[in-house]
Order: C-alpha cells, then sequence, then structure tokens
C-alpha cells in the first residue's frame, strides 16, 4: 500500500511540475533564456561555464593548477571539521551572476538546474558516502523574511528529491544575524561564525550528512556548521556547493 502511494505521490508531482513548466518555461540559469524541460543549461551557456575537474584538491574540491599537489594552498594550511567536499563550477563570470540571481533575483527555479547539474556530476560521490540526510546551509530569520525565500534550502531539497536522501532544513539553525562572509578577511570569518549555528534536535542517529551552500570561498561557513554538526554527535559531514573559486 505503501508503495502505492510513493507512487502515486511521485506521478502527481511530475504532473504538476510539467503543468508548471508548460505555464512557465523554465529557464538556463546561465543565460535565463527559456529552454525546453529537459534542457538544464542552453549548449552555448555550456561553453562558458568552467566544470570543476582534475586536478582538484582532495579536501574542499577547489581546482588546483599543479598536478602533484593533493590540496589547495587553503587546505594545506589548516584543518577542516568536514571530511570531504566537491563543487560543481568555478565561481566567476556568468556562474557569478547566475547565483546572484538565485539568491537576490528571486529566481528561485534555478535550484531544480543546479541539483540535476550537482547531481549528474557529484550524485555517484554522495551516495558512496553513505549519506543519512542533506542539511542546507541556514539562512538567518531576518534575512530570510527580507528575501523571502532560502536558496541554499531549495536547492538541498531539489537535490534530496533526486538522490532519494531526505532534507532536513530545521535541524541546523542560524541563530547570529552574521555579517556578509565576502566582506571580510579569513580571521575576520571566523570570528564573525563563532556561535552562529545550533543544532535544534538530536542528531546522534545521523552518522553521515551532506552540507549543501551555493558558494564555497574559505569553508569559514561550512566549517563553522560542520563543528556544530560534530558536537552535537554526527560521525561524518561531507561539503557540496554549486560553486568555489580557484586556488589562490
Amino acid at each position: 500500500m505503501r508503495n502505492i502511494i510513493k507512487q502515486t505521490y511521485q506521478i502527481l508531482r511530475r504532473a504538476d511540475e510539467a503543468v508548471l513548466d508548460f505555464i512557465y518555461p523554465p529557464r538556463c540559469p546561465i543565460c535565463d533564456r527559456a529552454v525546453l524541460p529537459e534542457t538544464v543549461i542552453c549548449p552555448e551557456c555550456r561553453k562558458k561555464i568552467t566544470n570543476i575537474t582534475e586536478p582538484a584538491c582532495m579536501k574542499c574540491g577547489k581546482p588546483i593548477a599543479d598536478p602533484r599537489k593533493e590540496y589547495c594552498r587553503d587546505c594545506a594550511r589548516k584543518e577542516h571539521h568536514f571530511v570531504q567536499g566537491k563543487a560543481l563550477w568555478v565561481y566567476e563570470k556568468e556562474v557569478k551572476a547566475s547565483i546572484y540571481r538565485f539568491k537576490y533575483q528571486n529566481k528561485r527555479e534555478y535550484a531544480r538546474r543546479y541539483a540535476a547539474e550537482l547531481v549528474k556530476e557529484h550524485g555517484a560521490w554522495i551516495k558512496g558516502r553513505q549519506v543519512a540526510a542533506i542539511l542546507p546551509i541556514p539562512l538567518h530569520k531576518n534575512r530570510k523574511k527580507k528575501r523571502g525565500y532560502h536558496q541554499a534550502g531549495l536547492l538541498a531539497e531539489e537535490t534530496g528529491k533526486l538522490l532519494g536522501i531526505p532534507v532536513y532544513t530545521n535541524v541546523l539553525v542560524r541563530i547570529r544575524d552574521t555579517r556578509p562572509q565576502k566582506t571580510l578577511n579569513d580571521t575576520e570569518r571566523k570570528n564573525n561564525l563563532k556561535k552562529a549555528f545550533k543544532t535544534t534536535e538530536n542528531v546522534v542517529q545521523l552518522k553521515s550528512v551532506l552540507l549543501i551552500d551555493d558558494i564555497y570561498t574559505t569553508g569559514s561557513t561550512l566549517d563553522a556548521a560542520a563543528s556544530v554538526l560534530l558536537e552535537a554527535g554526527v560521525s561524518q559531514v561531507y561539503t557540496c556547493c554549486i560553486s568555489i573559486g580557484r586556488d589562490s
């Protein structure tokens, strides 16, 4: 009976999505032009973005120039609280503009496109980590109220749907309305995030979790969140982001 209910729900959800795609044609997240439902990113835009390929940092996933090195400059000099991370694209030009629209111009529909690309590139890696749950990096309630939505939460939910992994959006919360990380140096980033997060539920049963965010810069935000999860009883924390910078 449960299987029948689940299958019926999935059929209805796909039908709803098809209707929405007809009324509101999906858009390429890179150029924002309308595309066919089966087209995630238009061919012209694929030529403009840089996928993360090897060689890449074995810790954060950042592309590195020297194939003899295992870690980027940041990860070679500091320890992280997460086990390993992956990213989809290099954070430059068109990708920067895309994520800006996603975060600040109400382009919520990009979440489905981003998730499809993340799963295509890193779905096997995520499943191989035996992730029990996906958690988005939380947004403070003040910013969510101002913005109207939580972009990392949307990305996590769409990724979870595609992978069949539970998504918990309220287990990890941001209790301090911190300053934007992009305006701070490395030391200021760490201080800015002290006691910024807390868990609201018992997470001991979650042996391995995946933290999802839109941008990885130095990893300070993901580290702060991972540290809180480890203190709460999670055994292993992995990370996945839409974009990441190049090795400095």
